[in-house]
C-alpha cells in the first residue's frame, strides 16, 4: 500500500467528521439541482416565452449531461486527484446556478440546467474519497450517508422549491443553489484534504467518453423523450438503434485499449455485474413512488381518489421520507458492518417492496402516503449505502472513483427507465373527470404494484451477488482474503 496514501488517511481521520459532512452536504446540493424546476414546470412556457415541449428541455438537459458526466468525472478523479475534481464540479454548479437567475429565454436557462447537471459527478467522488480519508470503523456508515445524500436532496429539495416559488420570485431558487453551492466549494476547500492520485500516469481514454457519452444521450433521449414523440415514431426507434450500435462500439473499444474510461472486465466481474443490475432495478423502484404518489396528492378530491393537496402541502407531506433516509443511511452503515453490504442490498430493497405494498392499503390520505414513502425512503437508505460498499470492495483503488461513477449512473438509468415505464402506464390507464382525461385509480394502483413487482426483482438480483471470498480474482479487494462481513470497509 502507498505509504502517502496510508498518511493522507491518518491525517483524515481526525477531521473525518466534518468531511463525511460537507461531502453528505455537496452531494444533497447536487441532487436537490436535479428537483430545483419541479414546482416551476407548469409555470417555465410563460416564464421562458416559450412552448411546452421546449420547456421540459430544462428537465431532460439535466438528466442528459450528469449521465454524460458522471462516469468521466470519476475517472478523471482516479487520475487527477478527488478532491481537486470536486472543487472543479463545483464551478459549473455556480456559474450554471447564476446563469439559470438571470435568464429570460429558454436557451441561456436550458445551458445553466446543463452546467448544473455536471455537478453530480461530485456524489460517486465523495464516495470514492471516503475509502481514502475516514478511520475504517466509521467507513461503512459514511459511505451510507454520502451515497444516501442523492435521494435525501431529491426528498427534501421538492417542498423547498415548492415554498420558494409560492412565496418568493422563482429566480430566488437559482440564486439561493448560487450561494449553497459556493458555500459548498468553501467548504470542500477547507475540510477536504488532499489524496494523491490512485491512477496517475494514465491517460484519459478520450475516445471512450465521448463514445459513451453519445451511446448515453441517445438512449437517455429515446427514454424520456419517448412519450412525447412516440415510441414508435422514427426518431424514438433511430435513437434506439443509434445508442445500441454506438454503445457495442464503445464496449469493443474499451475491451482494446491500454487505460478504458470504464474497465468492462472489472465491470463483468459477477460481484461488481449484479451489483450494478440490482442499481438499475433499484432506482426504477425508487422514482416510481416519486413519481405517483406526488401526482395522487394533488389530484382533485372530485376523482373520489385524488387528495386535493397543493403543490407545496404535497411536497412537506413527501419531506420525512427525505429525513428518514437521512436516519438510516448511518444505520444502514451499521448493519454492514454487522452482516456485510449484500444483507443490506437485500434487505433494503425488501423494504422498498413492503413501502409499496403499504402504499396500497394507505392511499386514501395524506398521513397514510407519508408514513408509506418514509418506509420507501428508509429501504433506498439502506440499498443505496450498500451498493457502494459492494463496489468498493470489488475493484483495485485506481478504479475506485471511475467504478462508482458507473454504479451512480446505473442508478440513474434505472430512475429514467422508471420514469418512462411508470409514465406510460398512467398516460393508458385514464378516466375523465368534468372533460379533462385524468390518470385513474387502477392507473395510479399499477404504478405501484410495478414498483413494488420491480424492487423484489432487485432483492432476486441482490440475493445472487456473489460472497467477498466468491469474487472473481485481480486486484483490489474482494480477492478472496475477505468475508463477506469484512468486504464493506475494504481498501484493497
Amino acid at each position: 500500500m502507498n505509504d502517502s496514501r496510508g498518511e493522507s488517511r491518518a491525517g483524515g481521520g481526525s477531521r473525518g467528521g466534518g468531511v463525511v459532512a460537507v461531502l453528505a452536504l455537496a452531494g444533497t446540493t447536487a441532487a436537490v439541482m436535479q428537483t430545483l424546476v419541479t414546482p416551476l414546470l407548469p409555470r417555465l412556457p410563460q416564464i421562458l416565452h416559450t412552448g411546452p415541449a421546449n420547456a421540459t428541455w430544462v428537465v431532460t438537459v439535466t438528466l442528459l449531461v450528469s449521465a454524460v458526466c458522471v462516469p468521466v468525472t470519476g475517472r478523471l478523479g482516479d487520475m487527477l486527484g478527488k478532491r481537486r475534481m470536486l472543487l472543479a464540479c463545483s464551478v459549473p454548479l455556480i456559474v450554471g446556478s447564476v446563469l439559470c437567475a438571470l435568464s429570460s429565454g429558454v436557451v441561456p436557462m436550458i445551458i445553466g440546467r446543463g452546467l448544473q447537471g455536471i455537478g453530480m459527478g461530485m456524489v460517486p467522488l465523495g464516495i470514492a474519497l471516503l475509502r481514502d480519508v475516514v478511520p475504517a470503523e466509521r467507513l461503512s456508515s459514511s459511505i451510507a450517508l454520502v451515497s444516501a445524500s442523492m435521494g435525501i436532496g431529491g426528498g427534501l429539495g421538492l417542498p423547498l422549491s415548492a415554498a420558494v416559488v409560492q412565496y418568493a420570485d422563482w429566480r430566488a431558487l437559482f440564486w439561493g443553489s448560487a450561494v449553497l453551492a459556493a458555500v459548498i466549494a468553501v467548504l470542500m476547500w477547507i475540510t477536504v484534504p488532499r489524496v494523491p492520485a490512485s491512477a496517475q500516469g494514465q491517460r484519459f481514454d478520450l475516445l471512450g467518453a465521448a463514445g459513451l457519452g453519445a451511446g448515453l444521450v441517445c438512449l437517455l433521449l429515446a427514454v424520456s423523450k419517448g412519450g412525447d414523440w412516440g415510441w414508435a415514431s422514427g426518431t424514438t426507434l433511430g435513437l434506439f438503434a443509434a445508442a445500441v450500435l454506438i454503445l457495442l462500439a464503445w464496449g469493443r473499444w474499451e475491451v482494446r485499449v491500454t487505460d478504458p474510461l470504464v474497465d468492462l472486465r472489472t465491470a463483468a466481474r459477477p460481484r461488481v455485474l449484479l451489483t450494478n443490475a440490482a442499481s438499475v432495478f433499484t432506482g426504477f423502484g425508487m422514482y416510481a413512488a416519486m413519481l405517483v404518489l406526488p401526482q395522487l396528492l394533488q389530484f382533485p378530491e372530485a376523482t373520489g381518489y385524488g387528495l386535493g393537496q397543493t403543490i407545496l402541502a404535497a411536497g412537506l407531506w413527501m419531506a420525512p421520507g427525505g429525513i428518514v433516509m437521512m436516519l438510516v443511511s448511518p444505520l444502514g452503515g451499521k448493519l454492514t458492518n454487522a452482516r456485510g453490504p449484500k444483507f443490506t442490498l437485500i434487505s433494503g430493497t425488501l423494504v422498498i417492496a413492503l413501502g409499496y405494498g403499504l402504499t396500497l392499503v394507505l392511499m386514501g390520505s395524506a398521513p397514510g402516503i407519508m408514513l408509506a414513502v418514509m418506509v420507501i425512503n428508509g429501504g433506498v437508505g439502506l440499498a443505496y449505502g450498500a451498493m457502494p460498499a459492494l463496489i468498493m470492495g470489488s475493484v483495485p483503488l485506481s478504479e475506485t472513483a471511475a467504478a462508482n461513477g458507473f454504479n451512480t449512473l446505473m442508478r440513474a438509468l434505472g430512475t429514467s427507465v422508471g420514469a418512462a415505464v411508470v409514465g406510460v402506464v398512467l398516460a393508458q390507464m385514464t378516466t375523465t373527470l368534468g372533460g379533462h382525461t385524468l390518470t385513474s385509480e387502477n392507473g395510479f394502483r399499477a404504478g405501484l404494484l410495478l414498483g413494488c413487482g420491480i424492487a423484489l426483482v432487485a432483492t432476486a438480483t441482490a440475493a445472487l451477488i456473489p460472497a467477498a471470498r466468491e469474487a472473481a480474482g485481480g486486484e483490489g479487494p474482494g480477492t478472496g482474503r475477505e468475508t463477506e462481513r469484512e468486504a464493506a470497509p475494504a481498501r484493497g
